[in-house]
């Protein structure tokens, strides 16, 4: 999977100083008539509330945490998609198809409740898309087609990521009283465990799919695997 350098942060930190308006930062800038009228700055928090009764620095702290989440299902809604596009093969192209509906439906649905959240606390969420990838702590693979086992790896390496950040929010929601929080993503980590176990699944050794290979190559259709990201945290 391509890396990349989060804008001087560590992959497993969230980005809380990004608040408010960055000339540097893609979708901050316009060509709109300049006659709209704001009325908040993106990924900042109300200051006089939203109806939730949690403090102003736990609304925002939690907001930005959940735009992260937002942006980076986001990612993973074009890459999911990008591979439903491009299924083929024996295996692929029905079954694998179909799978990957699903998992752009959960995603849909996932990137709705976070965003919502987000919009709950009081937050202004990330909408622009070139702006959501630059916030997300999860990168979409470079352009071009690849090995249905390399779309999926790449799939699974996000997965594992999401979920390993979203325990991070759970974590630090539950520590802030932030029991909204907590019930979203919580509900939201299960359903990607179960996504997550299902790429790991279809990227077992086992096949359906032998032709004659076996007979000539003596591999008894062994798959050589990629391993994950050795940098990637479990």
């Amino acid at each position: 999977m391509e890396t990349h350098d989060n804008q001087g942060f560590s992959h497993d930190e969230f980005k809380l100083n990004k608040s408010g308006f960055d000339m540097a930062m893609p979708g901050h800038k316009t060509d709109h008539p300049t006659d709209m009228v704001l009325r908040q700055e993106p990924r900042t928090a109300r200051k006089e509330g939203s109806g939730i009764s949690l403090p102003y620095e736990t609304r925002l702290e939690m907001g930005l945490m959940l735009d992260e989440h937002l942006c980076a299902l986001n990612v993973a809604l074009h890459q999911y998609t990008k591979h439903h596009w491009l299924t083929e093969g024996a295996e692929s192209f029905g079954s694998l198809h179909h799978i990957l509906d699903e998992h752009i439906d959960v995603t849909q649905d996932h990137i709705d409740s976070v965003g919502e959240r987000v919009a709950r606390l009081g937050v202004v969420p990330t909408a622009h898309p070139v702006t959501q990838h630059e916030i997300s702590y999860i990168k979409h693979e470079v352009e071009g087609r690849y090995t249905m086992r390399d779309f999926l790896r790449n799939d699974l390496e996000h997965e594992i990521k999401i979920q390993g950040m979203m325990r991070k929010t759970i974590k630090r929601a539950h520590s802030l009283n932030d029991f909204g929080t907590v019930q979203v993503l919580e509900e939201i980590l299960l359903k990607r465990e179960d996504l997550g176990y299902h790429i790991w699944s279809l990227l077992e050794d086992d096949t359906l799919v032998r032709g004659m290979n076996h007979l000539m190559d003596r591999e008894n259709d062994m798959a050589v695997n990629r391993t994950l990201n050795p940098n990637l945290k479990q």
